[in-house]
């Protein structure tokens, strides 16, 4: 047995203590609400920037991360004592100056580095609000949670029983269709579910679980074309079997904003007509 054997051997359940435990701990802040949930998001992401300058960032990188991780945990504190005001943008738009032009008197790239604190900060202001700024913002988070993590899971799995042709080559060696739709349909069964047993309406609750797996797959997409840019293969080694914190968030940067814009702006009921 070679050294990969072995590896691939221990990756699954490093995955499954790790991933429970990071989940355990996103369950947790999001019960605790205010700025205990939004105190750990700017945590997550402030940690995910260090990992996303890095990877754009050549060997100095260390004003880019402040100017990032700064942006977003004001913005996030902002969502929090001033809720309902545009401050928590304007921050993460200054922030996202800060880093581009901290990036840029380095010599490094003023647009990816200057899309840091947006592409992080967008998505945890997004589920600050979900949480906050919703009815039943509690049960609101916890079916994107289900969503996402359903759909990151039964991908993997998928990919691993089945196998069968890649999902996107060209981006991505290792998923496979087989993975996306054992992934899509577990996160539709689970939220359809999840929403049943408070009396929601199973067949749009399983639409919704279906269209937030979709985002997160091309969540995971997009940044699997950025470490590929880059020549990554994680963005980092913080989380053993899973990579760094931007491989176990990508999914959630596109599906959490996705969430609150079908929510607050579009006025759709996360709970299909449940009641928690």
């Amino acid at each position: 047995m070679n050294l990969a054997d072995v590896a691939d051997r221990h990756e699954l359940p490093l995955r499954a203590i790790f991933g429970t435990l990071f989940a355990g701990a996103a369950i947790g802040a999001a019960v605790a609400g205010g700025y205990v949930f939004a105190g750990f998001v700017a945590l997550v992401t402030s940690v995910a920037a260090r990992e996303w300058h890095r990877m754009f960032g050549g060997s100095r990188y260390a004003l880019p991360i402040a100017a990032t991780a700064i942006s977003i945990v004001l913005a996030l504190g902002c969502a929090i004592a001033l809720p309902q005001t545009l401050w928590p943008v304007l921050l993460l738009a200054i922030g996202a100056m800060a880093a581009a032009i901290s990036a840029s008197t380095l010599g490094s790239s003023a647009v990816w580095n200057g899309f840091g604190p947006l592409y992080l900060g967008l998505p945890g202001f997004a589920l600050v609000l979900l949480r906050t700024a919703v009815a039943h913002g509690l049960a609101a988070v916890f079916v994107l949670f289900v969503a996402v993590w359903a759909s990151d899971t039964g991908a993997l799995l998928g990919g691993r029983l089945f196998g069968g042709p890649k999902l996107v080559p060209s981006l991505s060696p290792n998923k496979t269709w087989a993975g996306f739709v054992v992934g899509s349909l577990g996160a539709a069964f689970l939220v359809a579910l999840t929403l049943a047993v408070i009396g929601g309406r199973p067949v749009e609750a399983a639409l919704i679980g279906l269209v937030l797996a979709l985002a997160g797959h091309a969540g995971d997409l997009f940044e699997s074309w950025l470490k590929r840019r880059v020549g990554r293969k994680n963005s980092g080694g913080l989380i053993p079997g899973h990579g760094g914190v931007l491989d176990r968030i990508d999914s959630m940067l596109f599906a959490a904003p996705l969430a609150a814009l079908a929510v607050l702006v579009l006025g759709l009921d996360p709970l299909c007509g449940g009641h928690p």
